[in-house]
């Protein structure tokens, strides 16, 4: 099969593969540069990504747009003819100072979700950015649509779709992720929203590329959803177990070679359901609540008397090498990772099975 490119914009990527963007810290300038070399997207997570810097908890928000700044330079410079990407989540505190960093630094593109980002296209005004929100529903492909077009006169210039398998926050309940109806499949979720999209892109003469994501772990899955009218995909778990992923080793390990039973549903602070790595923590944050110890209120969501545990010094432990003390974000295919390899030959594996 002749793959075709994903065209985002004035954005080509000869190869039609977005690496999603994983936090904290697992996908940084390493990852999203590699990935951008060979002819895919690459995206660096923007959530919390100054944790490394020195005043990172007295100063997190200042730590986090030094950081940013550092990590969209450093892609640059590795790729300099690559596409980066930075993705967002809308549920952060600091939403809006974060996204016009990145504009200011000259960002490809901008993925956003946890939230529908309704004021994105007003922080990227004049500039070349490329914005994306990721929907896990035709009801919010169609609210966003319609709130950008009315408010902005402007069309999403791409569009993730999804599915219940993803890993990282989810935006379906607990029961819809438990019921696995044919409703909330990614191959339906993508149909579904390409019919709620196409009165928009013929009223403007504007395509709206759709990106699959959730579960997508083979060629063949891309060729599916290629097939099924996708113009791209996104896979984020796939690339951890990869030489230039930003995490420890220690880290990537974790996701070798697992049974499916140590993939779990849990609650997440965000006041979505996510997918993670069973571990000790997950254990004990399913059975009791676990009290935040300092607070850096990151999330819109979040209220630290109530929550059921620290997202971010969950994330963060993970990322630092306490695995077992952290959370673990992981898509439902993670169980068929055995190999570290280089993102180079993933990326080859991936297009000649297609």
């Amino acid at each position: 099969m002749t793959i075709p490119p994903l065209q985002i914009g004035s954005l080509t990527a000869s190869i039609p593969i977005v690496q999603g963007g994983m936090g904290v810290g697992i996908s940084l300038s390493g990852l999203a540069s590699a990935v951008a070399n060979t002819g895919g997207i690459g995206v660096i997570s923007g959530t919390q990504i100054g944790f490394g810097e020195a005043d990172f908890y007295k100063n997190p928000l200042q730590a986090n747009i030094r950081a940013l700044r550092k990590e969209i330079r450093k892609a640059k410079e590795k790729s300099p003819k690559g596409i980066i990407g930075i993705n967002f989540l809308t549920a952060l505190q600091n939403y809006t100072e974060m996204v016009k960093t990145a504009v200011e630094e000259k960002i490809d593109i901008i993925f956003s979700g946890a939230g529908l980002p309704v004021d994105l296209p007003a922080l990227v005004k004049g500039s070349q950015t490329k914005i994306v929100p990721i929907v896990s529903s035709p009801k919010a492909a169609l609210v966003i649509t319609k709130l950008w077009s009315r408010k902005y006169d402007y069309l999403p210039d791409a569009m993730v779709v999804e599915g219940p398998e993803a890993g990282g926050h989810l935006g379906f309940t607990k029961e819809q992720l438990q019921e696995k109806s044919s409703q909330t499949e990614l191959a339906t979720l993508l149909q579904k929203t390409k019919e709620v999209l196409v009165s928009f892109e013929v009223e403007r003469k504007q395509r709206i590329p759709l990106i699959a994501a959730g579960g997508i772990f083979t060629g063949q899955d891309i060729r599916k959803y290629i097939n099924l009218g996708a113009q791209g995909v996104q896979m984020g778990t796939r690339f951890i177990a990869t030489e230039e992923c930003d995490a420890p080793l220690s880290f990537k390990e974790q996701y070798l070679n697992l049974s499916p039973e140590k993939i779990v549903l849990i609650e997440s602070p965000v006041g979505l359901p996510g997918r993670a790595l069973y571990n000790s923590f997950t254990n004990k944050a399913q059975k009791e609540k676990i009290p935040v110890q300092r607070c850096l209120s990151c999330l819109k969501t979040c209220n630290p008397k109530q929550t059921p545990y620290c997202i971010s010094e969950a994330l963060i432990q993970a990322v630092q090498g306490n695995p077992t003390k952290g959370l673990l974000f992981a898509g439902s295919t993670a169980c068929r990772m055995n190999k570290i390899i280089a993102v180079s030959e993933l990326m080859r594996e991936l297009i000649q099975s297609i």
